[in-house]
C-alpha cells in the first residue's frame, strides 16, 4: 500500500523506465514507485502514466511468471496481481519485465528496474519523472494501426482523413505528453496508510 507523508515509509523506491514496444518514435514513461506495491497497483499506475483507459486485459510477465486477474475462463491460469508485490518479483537494479495491456491490440510494454533507492520524506509516490510522446488511442489497431492512423490524420488529402480526424478528436497530438496532468490522476494512488483502495476490475 502507499501512504502519504514521508514518502512510503522509508521502503525502497524502484525506478522504471517503461516503453511501448515496436514502435518509432519511442513512446515512454519513467517512474517511481514502493515496492511494496503489489503488481495490481502497478498495473493502475502503468494505466494513468501512459495514457490508456483501463478497457482491456491485462498481464505481467516476469521470469517466467504470469501475473494478472485470474478468472474461470481462463486457458491458462495467471497468478493473482494483487497478491504479489513487485520487490517480490523484481528484486533488483537492471531486472526487466513485460506488461502487455490489450489482448486483441497486443500493446506490449518493457519495463527495465533502472533503480532501486530510499525514499524521500519530500515526494509523495507513485510519482511519474519524465516521459514522451502521447498513447495511442484505445482500439487502433495495435502498433501498426495506429502508425496508419498517425500517417492519416497528417495527410488532409487522404481519402479517410476527415474520418478519422474526428474519431481520434481534434486536440490529438501524437507529440503530446502532459507530465502535470498524469500526476495530478497519480494522486488517487497516494491514500493514507490506513486505506485501501478498490481494485478496478476488467470491463
Amino acid at each position: 500500500m502507499v501512504s502519504r507523508g514521508k514518502g512510503a515509509g522509508g521502503g525502497p523506491i524502484y525506478q522504471l523506465k517503461v516503453t511501448l514496444e515496436d514502435f518509432r518514435p519511442t513512446i515512454w514513461r519513467q517512474i517511481q514507485v514502493p515496492g511494496i506495491v503489489d503488481l495490481w497497483m502497478l498495473h493502475e499506475v502503468l494505466q494513468v502514466t501512459m495514457g490508456w483507459a483501463n478497457y482491456h486485459l491485462w498481464q505481467f510477465t516476469i521470469d517466467g511468471g504470469e501475473y494478472g486477474e485470474p478468472s474461470p475462463a481462463d486457458w491458462y491460469p495467471v497468478e493473482d496481481a494483487g497478491e504479489v508485490r513487485l520487490s517480490q518479483v523484481a528484486r533488483g537494479e537492471g531486472v526487466g519485465f513485460s506488461y502487455t495491456y490489450d489482448f486483441g491490440d497486443n500493446w506490449e510494454h518493457e519495463i527495465l528496474v533502472e533503480k532501486v533507492f530510499q525514499a524521500d520524506p519530500e515526494v509523495r509516490y507513485p510519482v511519474c519523472i519524465a516521459g514522451e510522446r502521447a498513447c495511442p488511442p484505445e482500439d487502433c489497431g495495435g502498433v501498426w494501426g495506429y502508425a496508419d492512423l498517425i500517417e492519416i490524420i497528417q495527410d488532409p488529402e487522404h481519402e479517410e482523413h476527415q474520418e478519422m480526424a474526428e474519431w481520434v478528436g481534434d486536440d490529438f497530438n501524437p507529440e503530446a505528453f502532459d507530465l502535470e496532468g498524469v500526476n495530478e490522476t497519480l494522486e488517487y494512488f497516494r491514500p493514507p496508510a490506513t486505506g485501501r483502495r478498490r481494485r478496478r476490475r476488467r470491463r
